[in-house]
């Protein structure tokens, strides 16, 4: 779900300071601005794509632990804070993208039980690119992934983590004329 903000250009994005520039992208991992923090120095970028790479690498050298933190920082889907209205903005905006502020009882009782399963099983939160699936497909990839181990798993999770952040950066910084990579 598009952003209601202005697009900045990459020429805006390529001329911020380095506390701007965390204000703006430290939120495309969630609750993460060590991301924007790590690639501010590689300006300029020449689009998006290209700011992307430099987030992935930094996020695909962390060490396993690490990639496992990224994924701690994510919510629940549908989860407690949701409920209590404490999201950031783009996971609320992302969740409802999938539908998952209008799942039933029944759906969301069922979400609980597969999520406490899976932090009990892998010690971070289930994740998965919201706006590219709806409630039936997240609640199936939630049952499906359950069987993995946890090295997949947290592989799994940080592509998923990084689907994210490019959509994020999508609605942040002027797209044009350059291919999607999802």
């Amino acid at each position: 779900m598009a952003s209601t903000k202005p697009l900045i250009s990459m020429v805006q994005v390529n001329d911020l300071d380095y506390e701007s520039f965390i204000t703006v992208f430290g939120n495309v991992i969630e609750h993460c601005a060590l991301a924007a923090a790590a690639v501010w120095r590689h300006r300029p970028y020449r689009d998006v794509n290209h700011l992307h790479d430099y987030i992935t690498t930094f996020a695909k050298a962390l060490p396993l632990e690490g990639q496992e933190g990224i994924l701690r920082l994510h919510p629940d889907l549908a989860g407690h804070l949701a409920d209590a209205g404490q999201l950031t903005s783009e996971s609320t905006n992302e969740q409802r993208t999938a539908g998952l502020d209008s799942i039933t009882a029944d759906e969301k009782q069922k979400l609980k039980s597969l999520n406490d399963k899976y932090r009990d099983k892998f010690g971070f939160p289930f994740v998965i690119c919201a706006r590219q699936n709806k409630k039936e497909a997240i609640l199936n990839g939630l049952e499906q992934r359950l069987q993995n181990k946890c090295e997949l798993e947290v592989k799994t999770g940080l592509e998923e983590v990084l689907k994210i952040c490019y959509l994020r950066l999508r609605d942040i910084v002027e797209c044009a004329d350059i291919d999607s990579k999802l």
